[in-house]
């Protein structure tokens, strides 16, 4: 699948956001543990995650972080942008139903360096979950090589 190329450092400003949602299934915990190795039993098992401060399995945190890669990567910037740096300071729990949006916010844009720094929302159900700020490479909108600009 291409979504051809996302917006350039010239394009973006301060203010400019996006967002993505998702629903999280037991399936997309397992498929998480699965790839990425964490099988932590507090996302897995019903019996030990009751034992904890959260009652219930809860997903991993990084999963919700991914949906911030998922905001940069394919909506603002978009394709073509590099992750730089991202911070993450985790709120509360995701369960299994929660309903997650993701929104991504420009704070800043360096364009002496083609560099756009984020704000990063996480919420599920309304309640913030996750909350950071993303440094993204963006590159420059192209010449065409003429020199007739």
């Amino acid at each position: 699948m291409s979504l051809g190329h996302g917006y350039y450092i010239e394009d973006l400003s301060p203010g400019m956001e996006a967002s993505v949602s998702k629903t999280i299934t037991d399936d997309d915990i397992t498929t998480f543990a699965e790839l990425s190795g964490d099988i932590n039993p507090v996302h897995l098992n019903e019996e030990f995650a009751a034992g904890t401060i959260f009652k219930k399995r809860i997903a991993h945190g990084f999963m919700t972080g991914a949906l911030f890669s998922t905001v940069l990567g394919t909506k603002l910037p978009g394709p073509g942008c590099i992750y730089m740096s991202q911070t993450m300071n985790f709120r509360g729990p995701v369960f299994i139903g929660d309903e997650l949006v993701a929104t991504c916010t420009i704070t800043k844009v360096d364009l002496e360096k083609g560099r756009a720094t984020f704000d990063c929302v996480c919420t599920a159900n309304g309640r913030p979950v996750l909350v950071g700020e993303a440094l993204m490479m963006v590159s420059r909108r192209p010449t065409d090589g003429s020199g007739d600009e």
